[in-house]
């Protein structure tokens, strides 16, 4: 087994979508078809039940991917060990995140970085996460920290680093909005919304407004969760947003999770740049070093 074979393996056991992964990880379904074929027969045994509806792992591929699992990353620690002991990387790299992400998740992985490359160069801006991967995309910047979109760009790479609860947000304090939201039942079409303008998070407030068969009642259209987290505090509307930026938002007591029958679908925060600069020596240890703190 070699470590592209376990990349491979160990995305596909995560997804059990051979489509998916394809996409994900830029190899042809037939290609990855044959590497799992081969694993299993080096193996010799099954590691997934497949038909033309579902994948699933079996008892040995479930045992296979833990195994994967604590082997690449000590692959990756390994490199990382190495790197450390080898000509020092020089140069800029240029990041882009959200003001929350900032602090609650760049800085782990910068800590580990600046060890990597102490005379790089890196270059930080902020704001709305919406606009990463298209500020990529443009070649603005060269990493960016952003939720994984419903459609991404085929010459864009991306490795998760983390999974973030969405919640529905409401203001504490005496007003409209809890008057509201204190019917039984709650008249989800009269309550004041503040929507993104676009970006996941959007797409998650207009899959719930559908599954309700309403029309929000828009108030405001906003960049930036922690503007809306901000504006909910005051008691305007309601609005979603991540749990980190709920978390570390100056105005966190003023805010309180809406507790609804509905669960919205977590993003998907991950490191993402071009797939074509995965090999420049800075983007990649960039790139592994991320990989390596999510595991």
């Amino acid at each position: 087994m070699d470590i592209r074979s376990a990349q491979l393996f160990q995305h596909l056991a995560s997804s059990l979508n051979f489509s998916h992964t394809s996409e994900q990880m830029h190899v042809s379904a037939p290609t990855l078809t044959r590497v799992i074929q081969r694993l299993e027969q080096e193996l010799k045994t099954q590691l997934f039940y497949r038909d033309k509806r579902s994948v699933k792992l079996t008892d040995a591929g479930r045992r296979f991917q833990r195994f994967v699992y604590y082997w690449l990353e000590e692959w990756h620690q390994l490199q990382l060990d190495l790197q450390l002991s080898s000509v020092e990387l020089t140069g800029e790299i240029r990041i882009f995140c959200t003001v929350t992400a900032s602090y609650s998740h760049l800085p782990a992985i910068l800590d580990r970085f600046r060890l990597l490359c102490p005379k790089a160069d890196i270059k930080l801006s902020t704001g709305d996460a919406a606009s990463a991967i298209e500020k990529v995309r443009q070649g603005e910047v060269d990493i960016a920290l952003a939720a994984h979109p419903t459609l991404l760009p085929i010459n864009m790479a991306f490795r998760s680093i983390a999974k973030l609860p969405v919640n529905l947000i409401a203001p504490t304090i005496p007003c409209r909005v809890n008057d509201l939201l204190n019917q039984k039942p709650i008249p989800w079409q009269d309550i004041p919304m503040i929507l993104p303008e676009h970006g996941p998070a959007r797409q998650r407030l207009d899959t719930w407004l559908n599954h309700l068969g309403i029309k929000a009642k828009v108030v405001a259209m906003v960049d930036g969760h922690e503007a809306m987290v901000s504006m909910v505090a005051l008691g305007s509307a309601i609005s979603l947003a991540a749990e980190p930026v709920i978390h570390h938002s100056p105005v966190r007591d003023r805010v309180k999770v809406i507790e609804i029958d509905y669960q919205f679908e977590q993003f998907d925060l991950g490191v993402c740049m071009l797939t074509k600069r995965l090999n420049e020596p800075l983007i990649q240890s960039f790139w592994q070093v991320a990989v390596a703190k999510s595991q």
